[in-house]
């Protein structure tokens, strides 16, 4: 079970990402594009190209955790816009 504190920041990736990629592809993603390590403890949020699917990366301690919720019909229209970095941190700056 994945934890959430107040004390846990929340990393979105603000453009989307290919879906094809499993944990060591988004990993991989927290270090070049998010600029984060992704054993950080941080949850790391992506989102695909038609913005009807979401994964959560997570990195508990013992290994990782990826969750994916896919909408049957619509899409999530909430997203945040590009930024200059790639990366939104909601909840306070990001290191």
């Amino acid at each position: 079970m994945i934890q959430i504190t107040p004390q846990m920041k929340i990393m979105l990736a603000v453009e989307p990402v290919d879906f094809r990629k499993g944990i060591d592809g988004l990993a991989r993603l927290c270090k070049t594009i998010l600029k984060s390590d992704p054993f950080s403890g941080y949850l790391f949020v992506f989102l695909n190209r038609g913005r009807t699917s979401m994964k959560i990366l997570c990195y508990d301690g013992q290994g990782f955790w990826m969750c994916q919720k896919r909408l049957s019909e619509g899409n999530f229209k909430w997203w945040p816009k590009s930024g200059s970095d790639g990366v939104k941190c909601p909840f306070g700056k990001h290191a």
